[in-house]
C-alpha cells in the first residue's frame, strides 16, 4: 500500500492505493472527515453497485444512501446532475452531508461536480474503480460535465477529501478497459517520467498480465507525477496543462463520433500518436524518440479503428477548453520525460497530424 500527497494552495489530501482497501472504507473516511455524517451518499453506476456494493458497505454501520448513474459518456451531462441534485434534497441532504464518488472517471467527475455546487460546497471521497480514473481523473481536483458543443465544458475545481484507489476492483475489468486506462500511465511516463516509460515498456507482460505488483508500481507512479503537476499549479495557469498531452484530438475524436466509439483513454491513445507526429515534424523529439514513443502506445493497445475524416477532427478542436483568445493551445512532448505547452499550431499541422494519426490507424487495422 502506498500513500501519495497531494498538496495544493487551497487543498491537503491523500491518495491510497492497495489492496483491499473497500473493506476498510468506512473507518479510513471518518479518520478524514472527523466523523461519518448523518447523511452519507454515495454515487455509483448499477453496474459497480452490482459487483462491489457489499464489499463497499461491509465497514458501514449505516448503509450510505446510494444515487446511480448510468454508465457512459452521454450521461455525463447537466440533465443527470439535476435529477442527482434533486434526489439528494429528497433524501435530506444538507451542508453537512459527504459524497462518495464510486466509480469510473465519469461517476467521479459527476460525483465531484455535484459535491462541488451541492448548497455551494459539502465534502466528498473519490473511490475510484477503473485503472484510468485511479492514475488520472480521480486526482487533482477537476470536475465536470460535457456538453454537446464540447467536453468538460462546465466544471468546477473541487479538491477530495482524499483518494481510496483500491487494486482488486481492477480485477473485473474487461482487457479493453484496463489497456484503455494504461494510455494514461503512458501520457504519464512520456510528459514527466522516464523512468516509467523504461519500465511499462520492460515490464509490459506483467503490467498487462496484470501482476499486482506491477499494477501497484505503475499506478504509484502515475498518481505520484500528477500529484507533483498539480502541487504546482493548481487551476491550470501553466504547468498542469501538460497532463492533455494526447487530449486535442483526443476529445475531438470522441466528440465527432459521439462518445460511442472509443473509450476516453483509447481517444487518447489516438491523439497522442497525432502530437508525437507533430512533435519529430518540429524536431521537439528525435526520429528514435518518436519510434520509441509511438511504439510504446501500441504496446498497450491495440487501438480500435478510426472512421474520422481530418477535417471535421480539427473543426472540433476549435471548443477544446485549453484555447483561450482565439488562441489553440497544443501539448507535445520534448524529449522523453518532458512537454510543453505551443501556441502556434497552425490548421496545415494539425490537419497533418490528424491524417498521419488516420493512416497509422488504417495500416494498424489493414
Amino acid at each position: 500500500m502506498q500513500t501519495i500527497r497531494v498538496a495544493t494552495p487551497s487543498a491537503k489530501y491523500d491518495v491510497v492505493t492497495g489492496s483491499g482497501l473497500l473493506q476498510t472504507l468506512a473507518p479510513r473516511i471518518q479518520r478524514v472527515a472527523g466523523r461519518l455524517p448523518r447523511r452519507v451518499f454515495v454515487l455509483t453506476s448499477p453496474e459497480i453497485w452490482a459487483l462491489w456494493g457489499k464489499a463497499f458497505l461491509s465497514s458501514f454501520r449505516e448503509p450510505p444512501i446510494a444515487l446511480f448513474l448510468p454508465a457512459g459518456e452521454k450521461y455525463k451531462t447537466i440533465g443527470s446532475v439535476d435529477r442527482l441534485l434533486r434526489q439528494m434534497v429528497a433524501a435530506g441532504a444538507d451542508r453537512g452531508s459527504l459524497l462518495i464518488a464510486f466509480g469510473g472517471g465519469i461517476v467521479g467527475d459527476v460525483g465531484g461536480f455535484l459535491a462541488a455546487i451541492y448548497m455551494r460546497g459539502i465534502p466528498y471521497v473519490q473511490v475510484p474503480t477503473t485503472f484510468l480514473s485511479q492514475v488520472d481523473s480521480s486526482v487533482g481536483g477537476k470536475t465536470g460535465v460535457n456538453l454537446p458543443e464540447g467536453k468538460n465544458l462546465v466544471g468546477s475545481f473541487h479538491h477530495p477529501l482524499a483518494v481510496f484507489a483500491d487494486i482488486d476492483v481492477l480485477g473485473t475489468l474487461s482487457d479493453r478497459e484496463l489497456r484503455a486506462g494504461l494510455m494514461e500511465s503512458v501520457k504519464a511516463g512520456i510528459i514527466r517520467d522516464r523512468t516509467l516509460v523504461r519500465y511499462m515498456e520492460e515490464h509490459a507482460r506483467e503490467v498487462l498480465g496484470r501482476d499486482p505488483r506491477a499494477l501497484e508500481k505503475v499506478i504509484a507512479a502515475s498518481i505520484r507525477m500528477k500529484a507533483g503537476v498539480v502541487n504546482r499549479d493548481e487551476r491550470e495557469s501553466g504547468l498542469r496543462m501538460i497532463l492533455n498531452l494526447g487530449h486535442t484530438l483526443g476529445h475531438a475524436i470522441e466528440q465527432v463520433t459521439r462518445y460511442k466509439v472509443l473509450l476516453h483513454g483509447e481517444a487518447v491513445g489516438w491523439g497522442m500518436v497525432a502530437a508525437l507526429y507533430l512533435a519529430r515534424q518540429r524536431g521537439t523529439i528525435s526520429a528514435a524518440q518518436f519510434q520509441r514513443l509511438e511504439g510504446l502506445v501500441y504496446l498497450y493497445g491495440p487501438l480500435p479503428p478510426l472512421k474520422v475524416r481530418a477535417a471535421k477532427l480539427v473543426a472540433a478542436t476549435v471548443g477544446d477548453k485549453k484555447n483561450v483568445g482565439g488562441i489553440k493551445r497544443f501539448v507535445l512532448p520534448v524529449g522523453i520525460g518532458d512537454a510543453g505547452v505551443v501556441e502556434d499550431v497552425t490548421v496545415t499541422e494539425l490537419e497533418a497530424a490528424a491524417n498521419y494519426m488516420i493512416a497509422r490507424a488504417k495500416e494498424r487495422h489493414a
